[in-house]
């Protein structure tokens, strides 16, 4: 079997609204769909990653999307939002990364760690000195990859799918001791 070439991640352009919102309908659904109801994920689904709200979120200067492609096929994408943070992240100049999904046929192929040195990378030039996410609680596969980042878990908050509140563990990671050239 052929190795496949390293994940190359760039900066999404607003041409990008359509595949954004194709592959971020895809990702959440193949991560998501076995463990919840199919109006829960279909009414989850039609309000987030329509292409006309993808490309208000790719205009929003608070927001940063990336894009990991292999060979030029997006594997993979990530999404990082300046902004307020729950009261349980309490360090200093937080940024959100309030999407990292990768493709079904990519897991375990290096495409999250690409995207993740990125965002952090991306991060401590524009002067964040921490890093935050929400993760859903009985996702264990990506609790495991956060805490191999250096994240802990510092709260809970609710994240509504549908009609089913679900629970979502906070986690923060510092970026005070990084430099960008660290991750690029």
């Amino acid at each position: 079997m052929n190795q496949a070439p390293d994940p190359v991640v760039r900066h999404a352009r607003a041409e990008d609204a359509a595949l954004l919102a194709e592959l971020g309908a895809r990702t959440f659904e193949e991560t998501f769909a076995a463990d919840n109801r199919p109006e829960d994920m279909s009414a989850y689904l039609a309000s987030s990653f329509g292409q006309a709200r993808l490309a208000a979120e790719l205009a929003d200067p608070q927001s940063l999307f990336l894009i990991a492609e292999i060979q030029e096929v997006a594997a993979g994408y990530a999404k990082l939002r300046a902004g307020a943070a729950p009261k349980s992240v309490t360090s200093k100049k937080p940024i959100e990364l309030e999407r990292l999904y990768v493709s079904l046929e990519w897991l375990g192929r290096g495409v999250g760690a690409a995207l993740m040195r990125v965002c952090i990378a991306e991060a401590v030039q524009k002067g964040y000195r921490t890093i935050w996410l929400g993760v859903w609680q009985n996702n264990h596969r990506a609790r495991t990859f956060y805490r191999k980042w250096n994240f802990r878990e510092v709260g809970e908050h609710i994240f509504q799918l549908g009609d089913d509140p679900q629970t979502d563990i906070l986690m923060e990671r510092s970026l005070a001791k990084e430099t960008a050239s660290s991750f690029a």
